[in-house]
C-alpha cells in the first residue's frame, strides 16, 4: 500500500513540475498587464480589499482562475476577465505571479497610469442635449441613478445599431431618501425617492481611445469617468474596474442599459 502511495505522489508531483515547466513566464508577464489594475503591476495590489498575487503559490493561483472560470467562483469582474484566459494562459500567469517576491501585508500599488487617464469630460449641457431615459434604484448602496445618453447614441439606439464612435452616457448619482429611522423612503410609485445629488458618472467612445488598455480589459474605445459635484474628474479612479464589469456585454455595445435606451429611442 505505501508502495502505491508513493508511487501516486510522484506521478502528481510529476505532473505539477511538468505543467511549471511548460508556463512561461516572460508570457505571464505580457498577460498580467491587464491584471495589474487591480492587483498591481508587480503583483501588490492596489487596495486592500485586493489580494496581493506576488509570490502566490502557482497551485492555488490555478485553482482560482480556474473556479472564476468555470464560474464556481463568483465575482463579476474576475469571471469576465477568466472566462478570457485559455488554460496555457493560466498557468503562465500562475507561473509569473510566483516568479515575484512576497509583499509586505502593508504594501500597495498605484493604479498604472494608462488605466487611470480618461478622455472624458463633462458634458455641460447636458440636461439640454442629452436625453434623460431611464431610473435604477440600487437599494444596497442607498442610491437612485439617473441616465442619460447623447444624440448618437439615441440614433443609432432607434435604428437598432451597434452604438457608434461620439456615443456617451452620463449619469446623475443621488443617495437615496431615508426617514428618521434609516429606512429607504419610497415615492407613489414604489421607487426609492431620490435625495441629494452625490456625484455623476459618465462613458463615451472615441476614435483610438481604447489603444491603451490591455485587450482582456479594453472594451473597444469606451472611457470612463467619475465627477464630483463641481464638474471636476475625480481624481485616481481605476478604469480597470469600469472596463472589467462592461467587458461582458460586447454584443450590447458595453452598455448595461441598451435595451432600455431603445425602448425609450422609439
Amino acid at each position: 500500500m505505501k508502495i502505491v502511495q508513493l508511487a501516486s505522489c510522484a506521478l502528481l508531483a510529476a505532473g505539477i513540475t511538468a505543467s511549471v515547466d511548460a508556463a512561461n513566464v516572460d508570457a505571464g508577464k505580457s498577460k498580467a498587464m491587464a491584471c495589474g489594475a487591480c492587483h498591481g503591476e508587480n503583483g501588490v495590489s492596489v487596495s486592500p480589499t485586493i489580494p496581493n498575487l506576488a509570490g502566490q503559490k502557482i497551485d492555488y493561483v490555478i485553482k482560482q482562475l480556474k473556479a472564476f472560470k468555470s464560474g464556481g467562483r463568483k465575482d463579476l469582474m474576475m469571471n469576465a476577465i477568466a472566462t478570457q484566459l485559455s488554460d496555457a494562459d493560466i498557468d503562465d500567469l500562475a507561473a509569473f505571479w510566483n516568479s515575484l517576491p512576497g509583499a509586505a501585508g502593508t504594501a500597495k500599488s498605484s493604479v498604472p497610469d494608462n488605466i487611470v487617464k480618461t478622455r472624458v469630460n463633462f458634458p455641460e449641457n447636458y440636461q439640454k442635449d442629452f436625453t434623460y431615459y431611464y431610473t435604477i434604484d440600487f437599494a444596497d448602496r442607498k442610491q437612485v441613478r439617473k441616465y442619460y445618453a447623447n444624440p448618437a447614441a439615441v440614433k443609432a439606439a432607434r435604428a437598432g445599431k451597434p452604438l457608434p464612435q461620439g456615443s456617451a452616457f452620463f449619469v446623475e448619482v443621488f443617495g437615496a431618501k431615508l426617514d428618521d429611522s434609516k429606512n429607504l423612503v419610497k415615492a407613489g410609485d414604489g421607487a426609492l425617492a431620490p435625495d441629494k445629488l452625490m456625484f455623476y458618472t459618465a462613458m463615451e467612445t472615441q476614435s483610438g481611445w481604447g489603444n491603451d488598455f490591455p485587450d482582456l480589459l479594453r472594451n473597444g474605445d469606451w472611457n470612463y469617468a467619475v465627477f464630483t459635484l463641481d464638474k471636476k474628474a475625480r481624481p485616481g479612479v481605476n478604469q480597470g474596474e469600469c472596463l472589467a464589469c462592461h467587458k461582458p456585454l460586447d454584443k450590447d455595445s458595453y452598455i448595461f442599459t441598451l435595451n432600455q435606451l431603445q425602448a425609450k429611442a422609439k
